[in-house]
């Protein structure tokens, strides 16, 4: 065979042999993932051993903080501030003066009704004896001179009263919270003088959703929390529940008294409140990460042994009220399960699982920080 002749048989081999080993390649490659396709897999999760425990329901509102008396203070005399005895945002009590008009003409008018009574009183009582031991007048007379009397004592007594008057004094204790005048100033007859309010005790007012109307009453506990108070919690009953609904938020008023003794707590200020609706003593609860949400509803998956081997098992669920995160569940679910709270998205009934972390329903669990 020439040199020329090997040549050529070589260049036609070379194709055949690279395509017999592109072959051989394929069906190496075809073997390796039949044999990855038959293994079963296995997802990590997960797992919390469910318990009974206690589960309240509660409804969140928002109110706000109103005084447990306002009081806006008015003149009843007319005249010109004299004094003002009480500092603005002073404490003051019921019966105390908080402002004095001036009473000089008053009390030269009560002075000349005093004189006039007395002289009233004196001459019904001398013409009675006349009349009575020496029968001198007529009964008429007696009549009449008791009527000037009595009408003299009535007039003293409207000027005293409106003397008195001229000093303006606190309805109710509380605090001094403005004035409206200022000494020297003209008032009249309901002419605005001061605000009082209380503050111990606050009262808080929020509506409730009409749904609720069977749910909430005199007595509902309420947990009571503030945005700017952070670190304090209160606790109250309610104490007043209207029994009409308005029509534009379908929402009816409740009302909570709190003791506010440091006055902490400030009228208008917005207030966080949760009323318990319902209590359960023995409920399962798990937390609603936890759910699969089906066709039918909401399935949880537990994990189960199979021939010593930990697969997962589905479960329907009948679920209860919720709360925050967690959610009571009525059927579907038993104590000592133990429930997958991570990695259940992946599961399907049957599948294997590695278990990675465990513990109670209720604890922390996870990067996802399930509870």
């Amino acid at each position: 065979m020439t040199g020329r002749t090997r040549a050529s048989l070589v260049l036609t081999l070379l194709p055949l042999v690279a395509f017999g080993a592109a072959c051989s390649g394929s069906a190496d490659a075809g073997t390796s993932e039949s044999d990855s396709a038959a293994g079963a897999r296995i997802i990590n999760v997960e797992v919390r051993t469910i318990e009974r425990t206690e589960f309240s329901e509660r409804i969140r509102l928002t109110g706000t903080v109103s005084a447990n008396r306002d009081v806006t203070i008015a003149a009843e005399e007319s005249g010109v501030i004299r004094e003002l005895p009480v500092a603005k945002g002073s404490t003051v009590s019921a019966g105390q003066v908080i402002a004095r008009i001036d009473d000089r003409i008053l009390r030269a008018q009560v002075a000349q009704a005093r004189a006039q009574s007395e002289l009233a009183k004196e001459v019904a009582d001398r013409r009675s004896r006349l009349f009575t031991e020496d029968s001198i007048g007529s009964e008429l007379v007696v009549l009449e001179a008791r009527s000037a009397a009595q009408q003299a004592a009535a007039n003293l007594e409207g000027l005293t009263e409106r003397l008195n008057r001229t000093a303006i004094r606190a309805p109710v204790s509380g605090v001094l919270e403005s004035r409206e005048v200022e000494v020297g100033s003209m008032v009249g007859s309901g002419t605005p003088v001061a605000r009082i309010i209380q503050l111990n005790p606050a009262k808080i007012v929020a509506g409730v959703p009409e749904r609720f109307a069977g749910d909430v009453g005199p007595g509902t506990t309420a947990r009571i929390t503030f945005d700017v108070l952070p670190d304090r919690v209160f606790e109250a009953r309610i104490s007043y529940v209207g029994i009409a609904v308005n029509p534009r938020n379908r929402t009816f008023p409740v009302e909570v008294v709190l003791p506010n003794v440091s006055r902490a707590i400030k009228p208008e200020m917005v207030a966080n409140l949760e009323l318990v609706r319902q209590s359960l003593r023995q409920a399962i609860v798990i937390p609603q990460e936890a759910m699969v949400r089906v066709e039918n509803g909401f399935v949880a998956y537990v994990v189960e042994e199979r021939e010593g081997r930990p697969v997962a098992r589905v479960r329907p669920l009948t679920l209860g009220p919720s709360q925050r995160n967690q959610v009571v569940v009525e059927s579907g679910l038993e104590v000592g399960d133990r429930l997958v709270v991570v990695g259940q998205q992946q599961l399907a009934s049957g599948d294997r699982v590695a278990i990675v972390s465990s513990g109670r329903v209720g604890d922390s669990a996870g990067p996802e920080g399930v509870r």
